[in-house]
């Protein structure tokens, strides 16, 4: 086949253009990407030459009132791994087990951080690692390639167990958390540590501080060949802010020694009155927050998870409990605001032990306290004077009024772990338990006296019980951080002068030899509370309540102390005591100051309570004293 010379000559022609337009493309190409945009690729291959490393920041430390660290930190080390793919960090962690214990847990935590995280940050494999795994590691270092050793801060609470009720601990942000707006939007990386319970948690946001970072330069497989230099300077970490509480490390670390030495299962509450400053809040059994740094080894977990005691479970903040003969000061203020009752007003029936009404009710004491008035009733704490009492304010006042104190909400301290109590808000409460006109009225008498359907927490009790401290009846709002802002303060009771001293005198008597808690009164100083005992079905043994408060006539603390089996309210109000006068600088009980003399041991036998994070089960039966 031939062609004419014309299109031979037409042919090679466009032969050429193309040719010329192909490296004209091309020539653009490379004067595009060699000239104008040479400063963002060559950005590029700095990003792939240089690996950075996080610097975690210090978090601010946690000072109780006079300045004692109670969240410090302290040297640790971290150590990870730089690897570009899955199955290069896995080999690199087979060969480092061969030098250092690592468990398959952690090798999978590794890979798992590895997989989430990509090459972009190094994989984290002991967050917390001990000197002499650090110090063999140093001396084998050029054998791992990519290995990273860090010293980073360390979270340490001195006191270990005694805060563990308010100050919670710090871990690793996890996934879920991540996913969150509020850690996305504030900067929040995989690896990093955050509060997860107590004041760690609440107050994350001043706490966490900001981090840091410094550069590696990598080859090729991502192993580190150099420092960075001035390549790219490190960017420093910033602390977070410091915390200054309310807390009173010393009456905290007592209140330990009181529980601990005494094996007791419960909480206790101290505060402020008027400013509604916590000075301690304790449960006992506590934890060990320490063992939460770094990751928790799963045998302490175990054992937190398993023990019956349930260390987990703050019975101070989140334990639901019949507040028992500590209610009936309730009782009484909701029948003197509504006109039912007087202080010097005595009942219809005498009480000789009991009370019949549709069953037999019991009081505490079966030999009776015979005819009392409001202020003997409560002195003696005699059941069926309440019992009575209850029947003419009937259900719709008492509840009303348990709703105007605030005994169905939470006391608004500023911790995460707070429980709402649980009280009816009205009849319309049982009807839809029991079925409309299906329950007795005989149900106010159990709630008169702090039982039946009423659980509340130690602290809202000793909130409750500020309202009475304070003589213009304004109860106070718990804090243990202030930050410069006034208490709030929510008038509670609407007494009259004559009124509050009456029953603050009532309550001076429950501790001298006519009362209830005889054998917790303090030498030098005049205490003003309340004893309470409440059935529960899985002991013979009472729950224990004390709440109260001292100087009688100015009161510098209240404290309300709850102990699981405790048999009786006056052992409640012994340690109550003991902490009151530990805060006021004066002689503790005869009982606790002998104990505390012969360092003796007595070890109250708990049945099992139940699993968290249900409250312990308790009966509605009658209060004791």
């Amino acid at each position: 086949m031939s062609f004419h010379p014309n299109e031979v000559v037409r042919r090679s022609r466009a032969a050429g253009l193309l040719v010329a337009g192909v490296l004209i493309f091309l020539l653009s190409g490379f004067f595009r990407t060699q000239v104008m945009e040479h400063d963002k690729y060559a950005l590029e291959a700095e990003d792939n030459r240089l690996q950075e490393i996080p610097l975690p920041a210090p978090r601010g430390v946690i000072y109780d009132r006079r300045g004692e660290p109670i969240a410090e930190n302290v040297i640790g080390y971290s150590i990870s791994v730089m690897a570009q793919k899955a199955d290069t960090l896995k080999a690199v962690l087979e060969r480092l087990r061969t030098a250092i214990p690592i468990s398959d847990d952690q090798v999978e935590t590794a890979l798992r951080r590895f997989r989430r995280d990509g090459p972009s940050r190094p994989a984290v494999i002991l967050p917390d690692a001990p000197y002499d795994v650090v110090a063999v590691l140093e001396e084998q270092r050029n054998s791992f390639p990519g290995l990273i050793i860090e010293p980073a801060p360390k979270r340490n609470y001195p006191d270990g167990s005694a805060v563990s009720a308010f100050v919670g601990y710090t871990a690793e942000i996890s996934e879920s958390e991540l996913a969150k707006r509020q850690f996305a939007d504030s900067g929040y990386k995989a690896g990093m540590q955050i509060g997860k319970q107590g004041l760690e948690k609440q107050y994350e946001y001043l706490l966490r501080g900001r981090e840091g970072s410094r550069f590696v330069e990598v080859d090729a497989r991502g192993r580190i060949v150099a420092e960075a230099g001035v390549a790219r300077p490190d960017l420093q970490p910033q602390p977070g802010k410091h915390l200054r509480t309310s807390i009173d490390l010393r009456l905290q670390r007592y209140i330990d020694t009181l529980f601990t030495r005494d094996s007791v299962i419960g909480g206790a509450v101290a505060m402020d009155p008027v400013s509604g400053d916590v000075y301690a809040i304790h449960s006992s059994p506590g934890y060990n927050p320490n063992r939460f740094v770094g990751g928790i080894p799963t045998d302490y977990w175990k054992e937190l998870q398993t023990n019956p005691r349930q260390p987990l479970y703050n019975k101070a903040l989140q334990g639901l409990y019949p507040p028992a003969s500590t209610w009936k000061l309730l009782t009484a203020a909701v029948g003197l605001e509504e006109g039912i009752v007087g202080l010097k007003d005595r009942m219809p029936v005498s009480c000789s032990g009991g009370f019949t009404y549709g069953r037999y009710f019991k009081c505490w004491d079966k030999n009776g306290h015979g005819s009392v008035d409001l202020t003997g009733a409560i002195a003696k704490s005699c059941n069926v004077y309440f019992y009575q009492l209850g029947l003419k304010l009937q259900m719709s006042r008492l509840a009303a009024g348990g709703v105007r104190f605030g005994m169905n909400r939470k006391a608004g301290l500023d911790l995460p772990e707070e429980r709402k109590p649980r009280w009816p808000d009205s009849e319309a409460y049982f009807d839809k338990r029991f079925g409309k006109g299906k329950w007795s009225r005989a149900l106010v008498l159990n709630q008169a006296i702090g039982q039946g359907d009423n659980d509340q927490t130690i602290l809202s009790m000793a909130r409750f019980y500020t309202a009475f401290a304070s003589r213009d009846g304004h109860a106070v709002e718990p804090r243990i951080v202030s930050n410069g802002r006034p208490p709030k303060r929510e008038k509670l009771l609407d007494l009259s002068a004559e009124e509050t001293s009456v029953i603050r005198n009532a309550l001076t008597e429950v501790l001298t030899e006519r009362g209830t808690a005889n054998s917790a009164r303090l030498p030098d100083v005049s205490v003003a509370g309340k004893t309470g005992t409440a059935q529960n079905t899985r002991s013979p043994l009472a729950h224990a309540w004390f709440v109260g408060f001292a100087p009688e006539q100015e009161p510098k603390i209240v404290v309300a102390v709850m102990i699981e089996f405790g048999d009786h309210g006056y052992t409640a109000a012994r340690y109550a005591t003991a902490i009151m006068a530990k805060f006021l600088g004066t002689r503790p009980p005869a009982v606790i100051a002998e104990k505390e003399r012969l360092n003796l041991v007595e070890v109250v036998s708990p049945l099992p309570p139940p699993k968290p994070p249900k409250p312990p089960a308790t009966s509605r039966g009658t209060t004791q004293d």
